[in-house]
């Protein structure tokens, strides 16, 4: 029982020191990118993968208001014959970029979810998305890699446990998700 008293110690710990405004600047960056009808696009592996696909579904779903614009929402790790032609004919670090080209204009939102933040295909994604004049978000953890340094917005989750970090990134992006849908609702329906 001292292992589950403790896993939720630690995660309510770093909970309390997470910085509180980088998570209201990705708020209002997606809100104006919602406004100005921009694409989000949103990436990881493995774990962070499934974080990514959960939040372009919430995002695309649990976002809905009558009378406001639909997010524009697509995911990156989600179409997986696109996906593995890039990865066999391209290399997988460049199974990201290269999808993201095809699609991606200046004032869109790039979010790349990567617990080292040094996954290459991620990196190189963001790469082109600052070359193309996106605006870039990085959820990360450890010692935030490349990545953390190189996004207009970081969302770091510090310490040595990837779990600790998946979760985290997971609650974070249900707390934007729905920091999101109020704020329509609220713009809707004044009181």
């Amino acid at each position: 029982m001292n292992e589950i008293t403790t896993y939720f110690t630690d995660i309510k710990t770093i909970l309390d020191n997470l910085p509180h405004e980088p998570i209201a600047q990705v708020v209002e960056l997606m809100h104006q990118a919602r406004i100005e009808g921009r694409k989000i696009f949103i990436m990881g592996n493995g774990g962070s993968a499934s974080t990514a696909t959960h939040f372009v579904c919430d995002l695309a779903k649990n976002t809905r208001v009558a009378g406001w614009p639909h997010f524009k929402v697509i995911g990156l790790a989600d179409n997986m014959a696109a996906f593995s032609a890039y990865g066999n004919d391209d290399g997988y670090e460049n199974v990201f970029k290269l999808q993201l080209a095809n699609l991606v204009e200046p004032g869109d939102v790039v979010i790349g979810i990567s617990c080292s933040g040094n996954s290459a295909n991620v990196v190189n994604a963001m790469a082109l998305a600052q070359d193309v004049g996106a605006k870039t978000v990085g959820f990360t953890g450890f010692n935030h890699g490349k990545l953390g340094p190189m996004v207009d917005i970081e969302l770091h989750v510090p310490g040595q446990h990837i779990e600790y970090m998946e979760d985290i990134h997971l609650l974070l992006e249900h707390l934007i998700t729905k920091t999101l849908r109020e704020r329509a609702l609220a713009a809707a329906f004044p009181q």
